[in-house]
């Protein structure tokens, strides 16, 4: 009895350290995975994969294989939210995991262009798509994970545990690179180097799945199988009966993905080619601007325990729409400080719209269809935000300049305001 007590009185976060702890590690390996390919699609994968006749067709589908896996996200989600809402939150949690990492994985041994031809494509191709099907998975169930456990008053905080594997995924890749820049010739990069993140990504899924194989289910998927039995199909009961806030959820998470793919990929290929800086320092500004990522994720989460999510994410929303008018003056003088803080800026935002999904999003939900729910307007919200983000980006970009481009994030802030309107008010 003593020491149950004593487990009653510690600090939630605390008390939770391990479910908090396996819902990060998952997000920080999904982005780690996510961030390794987009930075080898701007750097090299196109002359590598993608023969073409300019540097910037090259670089485009790069990008286009980049968007594959946002074609598979929603399959992924209808998939693992489906065993997640039926079967529970634990054993599909691995699952996406194993998929997710392995095909990151076995990106590291694939052969080029130049000696295999269409089918070096073809198996990157591949391998994405099964990267997307397992993301389709990942970050519903890990948020479900942080919120579920989080006691009352506490999901703003619980859900934005999770939502810090992005910052986190996000220096463990781009430190890397920067490390590989640093000690490498382009030409051993370019022959071998790339190929190094994607064979370390097996140590952080081995320590995902050491801690996700020792959780239990969340008391809210238990208690929702004791009252009645699971949805039979769940992405049936969900279209049939929670239509409405699926839609909300997914134009909320336009601003999110398109902020995040610009701020990332577009911008370091643009900064790489069209501005001329080096990788190394270019990689060295985002590494130090992707802090103000995770200031502004910590902070949305205390402000929505406050307040309520929705209202973090609405003045999110606005920020975002500030970081595209600020675009143009900002990012196209070429002057490495001021793209510095112009990314300090947009990523500050990204955490505000990022942050409070993790408690905003499964809250629209009830348990019974939370997974599904969750990850299908996550998904099909990246595929509407994020998957030819960087292509129009660059198509933008060509035909009339990086101003266009802010205009695009602008209307992707007022999509997701959008969102926010339609959620059912109440009481």
């Amino acid at each position: 009895m003593a020491s149950a007590v004593a487990a009653d009185t510690r600090h939630p976060m605390v008390a939770n350290r391990r479910v908090l702890g396996a819902s990060l590690v998952g997000t920080s390996v999904e982005f780690y995975d996510f961030y390794i390919y987009a930075t080898a699609a701007a750097l090299v994968f196109g002359p590598l994969f993608f023969p073409a006749e300019s540097a910037s067709a090259q670089l485009m589908a790069a990008y286009a294989s980049l968007g594959l896996a946002f074609v598979a996200r929603p399959l992924g989600a209808l998939v693992f939210g489906h065993f997640g809402d039926r079967v529970g939150r634990k054993s599909t949690l691995v699952a996406s995991l194993m998929l997710m990492g392995g095909a990151t994985f076995l990106i590291a041994f694939l052969p080029t262009y130049q000696m295999v031809g269409w089918i070096a494509p073809l198996l990157l191709c591949i391998l994405r798509f099964s990267q997307g099907l397992g993301l389709g998975g990942e970050w519903g169930g890990a948020a479900l994970l942080a919120m579920e456990n989080a006691p009352k008053g506490w999901a703003g905080r619980f859900g934005m545990v999770p939502q810090l594997g992005a910052p986190i995924g996000f220096i463990a890749a781009n430190g890397l690179f920067l490390i590989l820049a640093l000690v490498l010739s382009d030409a051993q990069f370019v022959s071998w180097g790339w190929r190094v993140p994607f064979l370390l990504s097996a140590i952080l899924v081995g320590l995902g799945l050491w801690v996700r194989l020792k959780l239990h289910e969340t008391p809210a998927f238990r208690e929702a199988m004791e009252r009645d039995p699971p949805a039979a199909v769940p992405i049936a009961e969900l279209f049939r009966s929670h239509l409405r806030v699926t839609l909300a959820g997914t134009f909320g998470v336009v601003a999110c993905f398109a902020l995040y793919y610009i701020a990332t990929a577009f911008v370091l290929g643009y900064g790489t080619t069209t501005l001329g800086f080096s990788r190394s320092a270019f990689l060295s500004v985002q590494l130090i601007a992707i802090l103000f990522m995770a200031v502004g994720i910590i902070a949305s989460g205390w402000w929505a325990d406050r307040t309520t999510p929705g209202t973090v994410l609405a003045w999110g929303c606005a920020m975002v729409i500030l970081s595209g008018a600020l675009m143009l003056p900002m990012m196209g003088g070429g002057d490495l400080l001021t793209i510095g803080l112009w990314l300090s800026i947009a990523l500050l935002a990204m955490g505000f719209v990022y942050g409070p999904l993790g408690a905003w999003l499964p809250g629209l939900f009830p348990a019974r269809v939370r997974y599904t729910g969750a990850s299908m307007a996550f998904n099909v919200g990246g595929v509407i935000g994020g998957a030819l983000t960087p292509i129009f980006a660059q198509a933008l970009t060509d035909f009339g300049g990086i101003g266009y481009v802010g205009v695009y994030l602008a209307v992707a802030g007022v999509l997701s305001l959008g969102g926010l309107w339609l959620v059912p008010r109440r009481e």
